[in-house]
């Protein structure tokens, strides 16, 4: 590959130099991440995964895939790229796991309009990291270098992922009924959701996202770019000793488009908006702009980022698992019988 070079291609705006100049950087982060399963290296034209069956009576896949959002634009002001990768898997690999399933192996797709070597190392080295925090492998991706489409500074970020659950354990909202217990874990702040909002409200710009806000203990920038929280290893430590019948990512649409979704048609969420803290940078954002509560429930997780649902009497047995990973929790709500839906009080 040291012979391959184009300065016609160049002068277009393409360095395909700079290309494997970044993936040499980010090589040994990728093949930290490797997990046992994981063929080959970085380079090939398809990322191999052998998975284990040992134990899995009936195999699924389960796949997601998702971005960042316009969380990117902190990273661009901010000129902070090394967690922004992060947010990328988590929000992968929480949908994932919603349905019980171990993500495998992660895939990342990078646009830039041009490429820094440096720039794309660390951006790929926040996807390793929420790798590792997964327990998933990243077994390849792509780098494309699109002048014209994209500014100078500023790139796109995706993400897909492949889990595995065994048929008889994937999360069975079928099974939720009258009392059963909703249990919330808690976020790390905004996470990746509803920041074409934060950015209109707050005014976000170059003038003040270094701005110390007191509310936080920190700056703007700092506090709006916390990397979203992966609930993988708790999830998975719950199954081992419990059925969890429902499983909800708290993304767009807050409490009031997701928790409905791990829920029966017969079944609505009574939930307790006090049973966990609203961050103060969800308090902030209302204060500021004036927003009512029924609008922040339906917008933003306000401090809970994964629910699920189990029987009573796996409660105390849910809860010491989340806590054993240091992430609050508690009861959230209960199941009552009625049409779908959610009612916070």
């Amino acid at each position: 590959m040291n012979n391959s070079y184009s300065d016609r291609y160049k002068e277009a705006g393409v360095d395909i130099t700079a290309g494997y100049e970044a993936v040499r950087q980010m090589k040994p982060l990728v093949e930290r991440t490797f997990i046992p399963g994981v063929i080959g290296s970085l380079g090939g034209f398809g990322g191999l995964f052998a998975p284990d069956m040992v134990g899995i009576s009936e195999p699924v896949l389960v796949s997601g895939t998702d971005g960042v959002g316009t969380k990117l634009k902190i990273a661009f002001l901010t000129d902070k790229h090394d967690t922004i990768g992060i947010d990328c898997v988590a929000m992968c690999v929480n949908d994932v796991v919603c349905a019980g399933a171990k993500p495998l192996f992660f895939l990342d797709y990078l646009a830039v309009g041009r490429n820094r070597p440096e720039r794309v190392a660390a951006i790929v080295k926040g996807v390793t990291d929420g790798c590792l925090d997964a327990g998933c492998a990243l077994v390849g991706g792509e780098t494309a270098e699109m002048p014209g489409f994209y500014e100078e500074n500023e790139y796109d970020l995706a993400g897909f992922c492949v889990g595995m659950a065994d048929r008889a354990k994937i999360t069975d909202c079928s099974t939720i009924t009258d009392g059963d217990v909703i249990i919330g874990m808690a976020s790390t702040g905004v996470h990746s959701n509803g920041f074409s909002l934060v950015r209109k409200i707050l005014n976000v710009s170059e003038d003040n996202i270094f701005t110390h806000i007191d509310e936080f203990g920190r700056t703007l920038g700092e506090e709006l770019l916390t990397p979203t929280r992966i609930y993988v290893r708790p999830v998975l430590e719950i199954l081992k000793s419990v059925k969890i019948k429902g499983a909800s990512h708290i993304t767009g649409g807050g409490f009031y488009e997701n928790i409905p979704r791990m829920l029966p048609d017969n079944i609505y969420a009574e939930v307790d908006s006090k049973a966990l803290p609203v961050l103060p940078v969800f308090s902030y954002i209302a204060k500021v702009g004036n927003i009512d509560d029924r609008e922040m429930y339906n917008t933003f997780n306000m401090g809970v980022g994964m629910a699920i649902t189990v029987a009573p009497t796996d409660v105390d047995a849910a809860l010491a698992a989340i806590k054993g990973f240091g992430i609050p929790a508690a009861v959230l709500g209960v199941c009552r019988s009625g049409n779908s839906g959610v009612v916070i009080k």
